[in-house]
């Protein structure tokens, strides 16, 4: 194995390191926006930019939704078992 190839599956074996803040939970908007863009631009028959926006925005608020939601419901889950 040359060390070029080693270097690269060395970095595959370490774990990347992320802060735990309350700001780093704001990195799922941009991973929502780009699912929903792209989940919508591949499913719609005809794309007019009326629709799609509308569309695309309402996938967007929908799996936001659900992520807070199912982030409260774990938090409070979490809360009752410490108690």
């Amino acid at each position: 194995m040359t060390m070029q190839a080693a270097l690269l599956v060395a970095n595959f074996v370490s774990p990347e390191r992320m802060p735990t803040s309350p700001q780093t939970n704001l990195w799922i908007i941009p991973l929502l926006v780009a699912i929903a863009v792209i989940y919508k631009v591949t499913k719609l028959p005809e794309i007019t930019p009326r629709k799609f926006l509308k569309e695309t925005v309402g996938l967007f608020l929908t799996m936001f939704v659900f992520i807070v939601v199912s982030a409260l419901v774990l938090h409070i889950i979490a809360y009752l078992i410490s108690m």
